[in-house]
């Protein structure tokens, strides 16, 4: 569930002030018991808030789990997506290796004009035209990348705990992060950035960071 702002101030007293009467609360908010009544009630309904009459209010045994639970489901991909390294549909499969090499990524989005995108490029894919004999530089990336519609992608507005998800159940490395535009008449999608594994990484030690220093 998502609280609101009072209740999330309501919970940060508790922790630090528990075992605290309703009383007590409403005054540090300056609110009224009644006005109160509601949302103490949803806290402690909801796990977050244990109540013990003539005790007052403390925090619940499980509530700092589901506290992260809550930050965790609120927290989107455009707070964490990082800089997108993309390759042209002309390149060369010689030349994506060199930029995969160059910016230590494993994933190259291919894209045509405007950013738009049209396939995905991985280490894998690179490594099995490598294989062979042939003239990487005569090779073109969209003869051996994956083809849109079959790429996996998310939006900015997109949850980071679905993304996570997502790159753990496909086995993947990245995700091109894309805003869709209409372009002759057709529903293209821009890249405007990527997720990856280091990105969920980064979200989820800030999470813990924070929990930390409160």
């Amino acid at each position: 569930m998502d609280l609101n702002e009072r209740q999330e101030k309501i919970l940060t007293i508790v922790k630090e002030n528990g075992p605290i009467t309703g009383e007590k609360i409403a005054e540090r908010l300056s609110l009224t018991r009644a006005t109160l009544r509601p949302d103490l009630a949803i806290l402690t309904m909801s796990g977050f808030l244990e109540a013990r009459p003539r005790v007052g209010y403390f925090y619940a045994e499980n509530a700092e789990k589901r506290v992260m639970n809550n930050q965790l489901k609120k927290m989107t991909v455009k707070e964490y997506q990082s800089i997108p390294v993309v390759a042209k549909e002309s390149s060369s499969v010689y030349d994506a290796i060199v930029t995969m090499f160059l910016e230590d990524v494993g994933t190259l989005f291919v894209v045509k004009e405007n950013s738009i995108l049209t396939g995905i490029l991985s280490r894998k894919d690179l490594l099995r035209a490598s294989m062979g004999k042939q003239d990487l530089s005569s090779i073109p990336v969209n003869v051996i990348m994956t083809r849109m519609p079959n790429v996996t992608m998310c939006e900015q507005d997109d949850m980071l705990i679905e993304v996570a998800n997502t790159l753990i159940q496909k086995q993947i490395d990245g995700l091109p992060v894309v805003k869709k535009i209409q372009q002759n008449g057709e529903e293209q999608y821009e890249v405007i950035g990527r997720m990856t594994k280091t990105n969920i990484t980064k979200a989820f030690v800030d999470l813990g960071d924070e929990h930390q220093r409160s």
